[in-house]
């Protein structure tokens, strides 16, 4: 899939534009959440980095890297992100975490093998949705334990 990413950039841009003019006519809050946003994360990464996208939803990983890595891809517009966890299942064999902004860009808080996240996640109470949150401050810290070699590299 090719996707023009100035083109993805603006239309996420206008998205947030058009969040914003709605909650300005109602005072109603329109925050974008949930599949979008992952959604959104997944295309911008899989673009950025030349992967190739998984069909949605598939178990364990959302893409395949250059190199034959399984990927899996996490967006947020918060301070933490969700992982499906139960303690039994094997760690994403690598992840990577962007934080997404209203004009369409994103920021890499984390690129490295998914090992280090279930490190964090070992031990604590699996809530009945299976999804336990990894603050972004403490992916930042795991960032500064990826060798370069480890990371996925961005094709552009």
């Amino acid at each position: 899939m090719q996707i023009d990413h100035d083109k993805l950039k603006e239309l996420i841009r206008q998205l947030y534009d058009i969040v914003q003019r709605l909650h300005e006519m109602t005072g109603r809050h329109f925050t974008p959440d949930g599949h979008m946003v992952g959604s959104l994360g997944e295309v911008l990464v899989a673009d950025l980095y030349g992967l190739d996208l998984m069909t949605a939803s598939n178990a364990g990983f959302d893409a395949i890297s250059p190199c034959g890595k399984e990927v899996e891809i996490k967006c947020t517009q918060s301070t933490s992100v969700a992982f499906r966890y139960d303690g039994v299942k094997t760690a994403p064999e690598s992840v990577i975490v962007i934080k997404l902004h209203k004009d369409g860009s994103f920021d890499e808080i984390y690129n490295g093998s998914g090992e280090r996240i279930w490190k964090i996640l070992e031990g604590r109470k699996i809530p009945d949705n299976g999804q336990l949150s990894v603050s972004l401050n403490q992916l930042i810290k795991l960032q500064a334990e990826v060798s370069p070699s480890e990371k996925i590299s961005k094709k552009f």
